[in-house]
């Protein structure tokens, strides 16, 4: 029996389970948004508004727990000088979790976690990508004109 257990135990060991949760912290405060599966979005949503409130704290207290937890300096410089201060007037609930269906392999059910007020920084994320794209697929369909027409060319040249 499990009663008065909290915590997701995820299937994995004590160790093992804390790195996983570290590593989604960190991946969320460094990318604003993160596909997993809905447990592990779940037991993930404390600890990240947890590292918020530190980062709202803004002391050298706060910024040296948050690099004991944290697993890169980059994601501790983001927490406090980007994402904290969007949640100076907000009491906590940092985070969405929307549903997006199920694994094809298991079925298991996945889920976005995103930090509220990132869609700004999401579109020029989708933006930016779909320009990169654009431009990729217009120098491949110009790569494969040019060979079309050196294929034609290499033919006319034998036919002659």
């Amino acid at each position: 029996m499990r009663h008065r257990n909290a915590g997701f135990k995820l299937g994995r060991n004590t160790s093992h389970r804390r790195a996983l949760l570290r590593n989604l912290t960190t991946s969320v405060i460094l990318e604003d948004r993160v596909e997993t599966t809905l447990t592990k979005a779940k037991a993930v949503r404390p600890l990240v508004e947890k590292m918020i409130t530190l980062g709202k704290n803004g002391d050298l207290h706060s910024r040296r727990q948050a690099l004991a937890f944290l697993m890169t300096d980059q994601s501790v410089d983001r927490l406090f000088d980007t994402v904290a201060p969007r949640y100076t007037d907000r009491q906590g609930g940092y985070l969405r979790i929307i549903h997006t269906g199920f694994r094809k392999g298991d079925g298991g059910e996945k889920a976005f976690i995103e930090l509220l007020g990132a869609e700004k920084q999401l579109d020029a994320k989708r933006q930016k990508r779909d320009e990169v794209k654009a431009k990729k697929r217009a120098d491949l369909e110009k790569q494969m004109e040019e060979a079309k027409q050196q294929e034609v060319e290499e033919v006319k040249e034998e036919a002659a």
